[in-house]
């Protein structure tokens, strides 16, 4: 069911932002870095599958979400929902029952048996098609599901994500350029502002992520990760 009342998009953030951090899916560690799928080691993660696991924070996301890009793009401007695999697929499927409507899912490639089929679920030529996932950097991965969604014959001009890096200068007008909307619900810098206010990390270490997230390349350069 489609929520007829939200929150406007600062405090949908900042909310967001909560939510994420009492389910410990934001990690900050100066000292033992992550290591991202890129390879590049940094002092932050978010792990965006996690609010699957917990019902209130997964629907009031959820929620936010489809107001959000309903708001944005208008409450018919979409026939279809798609998940990019993996993670984008359980919240795909959630937006898709708030707005009544048909979902499917892209592979990152066809799948090499059967009909080798790159999306799942019923995709029908022309429908305009929202493209769901949990988080975007770059905006990369977005343009290998939208362009299977165009070959298809279908269009997809709006993708939603719960977190947006937002540190990218080029990732919107990347998206934007290749004609997608990118509608996203908060950013490391919500995080960061909510983690101060509530105390979750020390001073000391949102200062160093603050750092790392102003100059990723300078930050790993100092620290001699190259």
């Amino acid at each position: 069911m489609i929520p007829s009342t939200y929150p406007d998009d600062a405090t949908m953030a900042a909310m967001t932002a909560r939510m994420l951090l009492d389910i410990k899916a934001v990690h900050f560690n100066t000292d033992e870095l992550f290591t991202h799928t890129s390879g590049k080691q940094a002092p932050t993660y978010i792990d965006c599958r996690k609010p699957i696991a917990y019902p209130r924070v997964r629907s009031t996301c959820m929620d936010f979400l489809t107001c959000k890009v309903m708001r944005a793009a208008g409450l018919e401007a979409f026939d279809n929902i798609a998940g990019g695999e993996t993670a984008g697929i359980p919240f795909a499927a959630l937006v898709a029952e708030r707005m009544g409507l048909p979902m499917s899912y892209v592979r990152k490639k066809p799948k090499g048996h059967g009909r080798t089929a790159q999306i799942e679920g019923d995709m029908r030529e022309g429908e305009r098609v929202l493209l769901v996932e949990d988080l975007t950097t770059d905006g990369g991965s977005k343009l290998t599901f939208v362009d299977a969604i165009r070959r298809a014959g279908a269009s997809c001009n709006h993708t939603a994500v719960i977190f947006y890096y937002g540190i990218f200068d080029d990732a919107i007008p990347t998206l934007r350029a290749n004609g997608i909307e990118l509608h996203w619900l908060t950013t490391w810098a919500d995080v960061i502002a909510e983690a101060r206010r509530g105390g979750d990390f020390t001073e000391a270490t949102l200062v160093e992520v603050e750092r790392f997230l102003h100059d990723p390349e300078g930050w790993r350069t100092d620290r001699g990760l190259g």
